[in-house]
């Protein structure tokens, strides 16, 4: 345990660091929000890699290769495409056009690119981007607290609490400069940390042929790549459940203020084979943690649930704890709590632009200098923090039985349903209006908690949306419904 607090002590006291060092930095509003646009190659593409996986990668991803066996390599799959089609197609067009209007944030674009006289489009925006973020950072926090009670045995809700102290403590000091530079050293632990571990146990478990073997005796269907439903439409929906989460990077915020941040446009030709093969590796050594622990510590008949806990969240830790020197153990903790750290820092930068920035100033105090929009800023950071604190410790009181890998994939389907169709639409079509826009916005926003709370409960077709989770067909509907009120409400103008 001493040594466990030590590795701690070292990784908190660099994360401050880092935020001293930020702070010196910090000058103006796009200093804050974009780090003045000045951000290297490699600390951009690492914070953004850092910030899309989270701890869902660790715990999460983890789990569910233990729960779901070769099959969950179809999360590695959809998250390479949409990392790829992310980075190929898209951040350059929209680097170069939130340039060319001086954006800072996301709404900042959108307000710009459709040229509208009204702050409708920023005000629904701004609040979608409260909401949600609030939401996505609770689950971050919530896997704050379960990751201090699986490595260090500290209660939950005291592990959650001090967890949430770290991150808001440096990200007030330093804003988006310190977010970018703790994601580079927390991407690369993360990397390291997940690169190594399966490695480690794939050799002392005697390779590949004996843990097949193994792992089909425990369960047929942990090798069925198809999934092992007898029913072949439930393997199709889960498949595409898996792989449809990749289209959260397709024009998620707290991703792509990333691409705004970068120094020069030609830097995101370096960066695009960095973030793939970092995706790569990382995802699919996740899963494979997972299939290694459940060959290791169960056997036919067991529930996975029953040894790693809901949603296999405790397979990291006795896998390392297995099969890892004990200090090099103790830096898992450091790992575990790197990826979740470098989500809830990201996040709440881009919830507080959107209330101080996209609400405030641009709609109530355009007047108000730098100075006192960062100071704001900085409280406004603080007060978002506290609501996402609250809102995750009454998940954890009436949801115990939660499985983590879901509640994260819940708040980043709610940011991603809602602005990447936008995002995708707004660069490559000149046709899209500012009211198929909003009507984007709006029926991506409200299919996310339709389908979780509603479609997923119906009986005979439930089960099937319960396996696609509600990415997919929200981000369809939001889709389909700025196409059809852009065709019905065109642009006055041909947009550039």
């Amino acid at each position: 345990m001493i040594t466990q607090i030590l590795v701690l002590l070292v990784y908190v006291s660099i994360l401050f660091l880092i935020g001293i060092w930020a702070s010196r930095r910090i000058n103006s509003m796009s200093d804050f929000y974009v780090g003045g646009k000045n951000i290297g190659v490699w600390a951009v593409t690492f914070s953004a890699r850092a910030t899309g996986e989270s701890g869902w990668l660790l715990i999460g991803v983890t789990g569910m290769g233990a729960l779901a066996g070769v099959s969950a390599y179809w999360i590695v799959v959809g998250e390479v495409l949409g990392v790829a089609a992310s980075w190929f197609l898209m951040a350059k067009r929209f680097k170069r056009k939130t340039d060319d209007y001086k954006s800072i944030t996301v709404p900042d674009y959108l307000e710009s690119h459709f040229r509208t006289p009204t702050h409708r489009l920023r005000i629904l925006a701004a609040c979608v981007l409260a909401v949600f973020t609030t939401i996505f950072v609770s689950s971050q926090i919530d896997a704050t607290g379960i990751a201090f009670e699986s490595f260090l045995g500290v209660d939950y809700y005291q592990g959650a609490i001090l967890g949430f102290l770290i991150v808001l403590i440096y990200i007030f000091v330093g804003g988006f400069v310190a977010v970018v530079w703790s994601d580079l050293f927390q991407g690369l632990l993360m990397f390291v940390g997940l690169l190594l571990l399966p490695a480690v146990a794939w050799i002392s478990m005697k390779g590949p042929v004996g843990i097949w073997e193994q792992l089909h005796v425990i369960d047929p269907r942990m090798t069925n790549i198809w999934g092992g439903f007898a029913d072949p439409w439930m393997n199709v929906f889960t498949i595409m459940g898996f792989a449809m989460i990749g289209l959260g990077f397709l024009g998620s915020p707290q991703v792509y203020v990333r691409f705004m941040s970068i120094r020069e446009e030609s830097l995101i030709d370096k960066g695009r084979w960095i973030a793939i093969l970092f995706t790569l590796l990382t995802d699919a050594a996740a899963v494979t943690i997972g299939i290694l622990a459940r060959v290791f510590f169960t056997e036919n008949g067991q529930d996975p649930e029953a040894i790693f806990g809901i949603g296999g969240t405790d397979v990291l830790k006795m896998l390392a704890e297995q099969f890892l020197p004990y200090t090099l153990f103790a830096v898992y903790v450091a790992i575990v709590l790197s990826a979740i750290m470098s989500t809830i820092d990201s996040l709440l930068v881009l919830a507080s632009s959107a209330i101080v920035r996209d609400f405030y100033q641009k709609i109530f105090r355009p007047d108000l200098k730098d100075e006192e929009l960062t100071r704001i800023s900085r409280w406004v950071t603080v007060t978002i923090a506290l609501i996402a604190l609250g809102l995750a410790m009454t998940i954890a009181l009436l949801s115990p039985e939660r499985q983590i890998f879901w509640v994260i994939i819940f708040g980043w389907s709610g940011i991603a349903a809602t602005f990447c169709p936008v995002i995708i639409l707004s660069l490559f079509w000149k046709g899209y209006s500012e009211q198929g826009a909003i009507a984007s916005m709006i029926s991506g926003f409200l299919c996310v908690p339709l389908f979780k709370f509603y479609f997923q409960r119906l009986p005979d077709i439930g089960g099937y949306f319960v396996q696609l989770d509600v990415l997919a067909p929200s981000f369809l509907i939001a889709m389909l419904f700025g196409y059809v009120f852009s065709r019905r409400y065109p642009p006055s103008k041909a947009k550039g």
